[in-house]
């Protein structure tokens, strides 16, 4: 059974940092794509940041770009999303995001979700 936990979420004041991580269980973390997406209180979930299964490219939101860095541990099957300078516009939902594509056979898995609030 594939697993995916986030952590890390909390309240921050505008201008600090959170590190979110996801731990995955069940799946060859190292053959997947890693992504964090999030949704705020009434709008779309949105990609944030995305990773190659061997964390040779990135990609980010320009709302996060020089803010957010995404980065993974394929020996513990983790991947993470340090966010800085967070801005109150940041407070959504954040979710991990596992996907794989073997021989035209899509795989994708999703976390519970973390909150992050961004409030003085």
């Amino acid at each position: 059974q594939v697993q995916l936990v986030e952590s890390g979420g909390g309240l921050v004041q505008p201008g600090g940092s959170l590190r979110l991580s996801c731990a995955a269980s069940g799946l060859t973390f190292s053959r997947y794509a890693m992504r964090w997406y999030r949704q705020a209180p009434g709008k779309e979930r949105e990609l944030v940041a995305s990773l190659t299964s061997g964390g040779g490219s990135t990609n980010y939101a320009d709302s996060v770009k020089g803010r957010f860095t995404i980065s993974r541990d394929n020996a513990k099957n983790t991947v993470y999303l340090q966010m800085n300078s967070l801005k109150p516009e940041d407070t959504a939902v954040y979710y991990c995001n596992a996907r794989s594509v073997d021989w035209g056979v899509v795989s994708d898995y999703w976390g519970q979700g973390t909150q992050v609030t961004v409030s003085s």
